[in-house]
């Protein structure tokens, strides 16, 4: 089993006084990964996936825990609550058979929008991957999510259409100097959105 990145582990205080901890995740977070898939809206649920996804499976809860921290990674939000912790936003990626680009998603609790957590995941993950020597960063998006869109503009990915699908885009960004001119991600950057990028690679059920 591949050993944990706790040098990743990073605590944070919000603007508004609230500490949280930006973590990779962990196998033994299947209960708090569970409870925090159910506390989200349906609408939440459906702009991450793409889908409409009721209670989440045995199946899918180990996919989105039980990672290698190396072709998939993944980080969670975690506040504390009574004598443990809970999730409330999460952010991942998967890289792609070529092996120099990468599917990301992320999701946040629909009470933590706006609170700057999904910069700080980003900023993680984003990092994570630099680290890893990825190249490009990708995720699709459905076109009706326009505060995802403008999220992840602000962290410097780009819009780009997706041939013969009318309902989602593709956000690209790259990750190595001398790539492109994107930005590096701000971890204050706040213009949350209810959804996030989602796709097969970045993090919904196996086949």
């Amino acid at each position: 089993m591949a050993e944990y990145p706790a040098g990743l582990v990073r605590e944070h205080r919000l603007s508004d006084g609230r500490t949280v901890t930006i973590r990779p995740i962990r196998a033994e977070d299947a209960a708090r990964e569970r409870a925090f898939l159910d506390e989200l809206s349906g609408e939440s649920r459906y702009l991450r996936f793409h889908r409409w996804v009721n209670a989440p499976s045995e199946r899918l809860i180990r996919f989105l825990t039980e990672v290698d921290y190396d072709r998939h990674m993944a980080f969670v939000c975690v506040v504390a609550a009574g004598d443990g912790e809970r999730v409330v936003g999460e952010a991942r990626y998967q890289i792609n058979p070529d092996g120099r680009s990468c599917e990301f998603g992320v999701m946040i609790a629909d009470a933590w929008h706006k609170t700057g957590i999904a910069g700080l995941l980003m900023a993680a993950l984003i990092g994570a991957a630099r680290d890893r020597g990825l190249a490009t960063m990708e995720g699709l998006v459905l076109r009706s999510n326009a505060a995802m869109m403008r999220f992840a503009q602000g962290l410097g990915f780009e819009v780009r259409s997706v041939p013969e699908d009318l309902t989602r885009v593709r956000i690209v960004k790259n990750l190595q100097p001398g790539t492109g001119p994107h930005a590096a991600p701000d971890p204050d950057f706040r213009a949350e959105t209810p959804g996030a990028a989602g796709g097969k690679r970045a993090g919904t059920e196996p086949a």
